[in-house]
């Protein structure tokens, strides 16, 4: 791991944080929807956020 400031860590701490809220949240409303376009929207949504918190989480290895 290279090294990163204090702030940096809080700063990726943070933004993790928000990804993983986001990935929840984006899932559950996937399962509530009717309509296959807006669950499909929503899905990807989430698939998303995931992918975005799994490249930040290699800053921290």
């Amino acid at each position: 791991m290279s090294n990163i400031s204090e702030l940096e860590l809080q700063n990726l701490r943070h933004l993790i944080g928000g990804y993983d809220t986001t990935h929840c949240k984006m899932q559950d409303y996937a399962q509530a929807a009717n309509d296959a376009k807006v669950k499909q929207f929503f899905e990807k949504g989430a698939r998303s956020a995931m992918e975005n918190k799994q490249q930040l989480m290699k800053f921290l290895q």
